[in-house]
């Protein structure tokens, strides 16, 4: 576990429910299919701000909207986990919810339905600059470009965080809602961020090539420092237009691909601030996403053990 340095982490990003429907094969159409189910907190801000505590970065933030339908709970599951919730409560919408099928199969992949609630109306009035008070990094999750109220938001807290020399890193989020945002519009939006963390998928979305080194490469002339997700073949790291590492994965028996890249980027960040080199950063966070896969959800494990 990596020892953090002076400075916090402040997360911005989606606070949701996770309903984990895990099943065997195929869903049957129009009749019942037998499967696990569970109802766990979930979001990729979230996630990742608890795997960065769990990873061991000394103070972490998170800043998110909640319905007021399950704010008490989503509280004390992200400090149970030990992160500073600062969470708005939305009178008008409900916590987004996401229903995420996981086939128990070898891959144990999984499909989202995503319903984002109160998640994506974050909006600038939900910003203060002294959210940035002792801050290292600012991490924003790529879920929020895809609402106006929270496109609005990103673009405030990216100027803030500009002025006052804080590094930024965004994770694209979902190769799905970027085609639909588009890809320059998506580019222009991240200008300014340092650190870019795509999965393959979206690497190669964002750029139209079919190699994820190529894309990744691409990509780090867009944003200094491009981390490439690979999953099971581990990740990329690119700079000024090249790949200048590949960090192997680390072996995992999957359960649950839910989570797994925000446990990734989670640990990335937690190094980052702890004085790693990016190539250190991405090993460790290929350590945490081999435990994230080998558990059901998107939260590491807790201190005193949750099962």
């Amino acid at each position: 576990m990596t020892t953090a340095a002076d400075g916090a982490l402040l997360v911005v990003g989606d606070v949701v429910t996770d309903v984990v429907a895990r099943h065997r094969g195929p869903l049957a159409t129009g009749t019942d299919t037998a499967a696990s189910i569970r109802r766990l907190p979930g979001g990729a801000g979230a996630n990742v701000a608890c795997w960065a505590a769990h990873e061991g970065c000394g103070e972490v933030r998170l800043l998110g909207r909640v319905g007021a339908d399950a704010d008490a709970w989503h509280e004390r599951e992200l400090r149970a986990h030990g992160v500073r919730p600062l969470l708005v409560v939305d009178r008008s919408a409900p916590t987004g919810t996401v229903i995420c099928l996981v086939d128990t199969g070898a891959s144990a992949e999984r499909t989202f339905l995503t319903h984002s609630g109160a998640s994506l109306r974050l909006e600038p009035d939900d910003w203060s600059d002294t959210l940035l008070d002792g801050v290292a990094r600012l991490h924003l999750s790529g879920y929020l470009l895809f609402s106006e109220r929270s496109r609005a938001l990103v673009e405030v807290a990216l100027a803030a965080a500009r002025g006052l020399g804080v590094p930024v890193s965004l994770d694209p989020a979902s190769a799905g809602f970027l085609a639909d945002l588009g890809v320059d519009r998506f580019l222009g939006l991240v200008e300014g961020v340092d650190v870019l963390l795509p999965s393959r998928d979206e690497a190669c979305l964002l750029t139209g090539l079919p190699d994820a080194a190529e894309a990744a490469a691409k990509l780090s002339r867009y944003v200094p420092l491009v981390i490439a997700k690979q999953g099971a073949q581990g990740a990329l790291v690119a700079r000024s237009g090249a790949v200048c590492a590949r960090v192997p994965a680390v072996p995992a028996s999957a359960r649950d691909s839910t989570g797994a890249g925000d446990a990734f980027t989670g640990a990335f960040l937690a190094a980052l601030v702890a004085g790693a080199t990016p190539e250190e950063a991405a090993t460790a966070g290929c350590r945490a996403g081999a435990v994230a896969v080998g558990r059901v959800g998107g939260r590491p494990p807790r201190a005193g053990g949750d099962g």
